[in-house]
């Protein structure tokens, strides 16, 4: 399935509040590689910004306000997000305001689209949803994502949509990769995130080839461990 990579800034948390988007970012994957194809719009949100949004972002109303309008952009995006993978990191925050923005159009149904939802024409991954699966109890932003997979993220001094949605892309691939080893092609990663247990009683552990030397050494090592322990050692019981 074709993949695009999206995120968001806002001029605040919550769009009920009345807050808007300001900037949308967003690169295609094909194949599980850059295509490319890109977008980044700045966009007026008729309204200050947040001084905490600012802060995260750098974008003040000031900046935005000869940009376009949401409306002036919106079919060029749902034609780049129609029929994708649309990875999101913490997807609920970015859907709830493109939702949002699509309901503000008050225009007929657009390619598809149906309840100015974004979800209904294209399929959506939250990969900090994933992230907090692959890694439980563990930090999972973007930035710590950026540094257990060994994506530099030096230039990014502010959140940006564009440069965000890059890095996610990189780290998403990184994170999925198990999908091309067990070659399942663009199944959900989770399928390829079998437990443990599950591939053990499955029997699908390649067999080592093992010298006689080293069985010697072995049985000689469980050996010193009944000795010590007076318990059979747990390998025996897997063996």
């Amino acid at each position: 399935m074709r993949i695009v990579v999206l995120d968001t800034e806002t001029t605040g948390l919550k769009p009920e509040d009345g807050h808007r988007v300001i900037e949308v970012g967003a690169v295609e994957l094909i194949g599980r590689r850059p295509s490319g194809r890109r977008l980044h719009y700045y966009l007026n949100p008729e309204r200050e910004v947040d001084p905490g949004a600012f802060e995260v972002h750098g974008l003040s109303y000031e900046r935005l306000k000869n940009e376009p309008r949401f409306q002036e952009i919106a079919d060029e995006l749902l034609n780049f997000l129609k029929d994708s993978e649309l990875v999101i990191h913490n997807a609920a925050f970015d859907l709830g305001f493109l939702n949002h923005e699509f309901a503000l159009l008050n225009s007929p149904t657009r390619i598809g689209m149906s309840d100015n939802a974004t979800e209904s024409f294209c399929q959506v991954t939250d990969s900090l949803r994933l992230a907090r699966e692959l890694h439980p109890g563990q930090r999972n932003s973007l930035d710590a994502l950026c540094q257990r997979y060994g994506v530099s993220n030096k230039h990014r001094h502010f959140h940006g949509a564009l440069l965000d949605a890059e890095l996610l892309a990189e780290v998403y691939v990184l994170m999925t990769r198990g999908q091309n080893d067990l070659g399942i092609g663009e199944r959900q990663s989770q399928a390829a995130l079998r437990p443990l247990t599950e591939i053990l009683s499955a029997g699908s552990l390649l067999k080592a080839v093992v010298h006689e030397q080293e069985e010697a050494n072995h049985k000689h090592y469980l050996s010193d461990l009944r000795k010590e322990y007076a318990v059979p050692p747990i390998w025996e019981k897997i063996q």
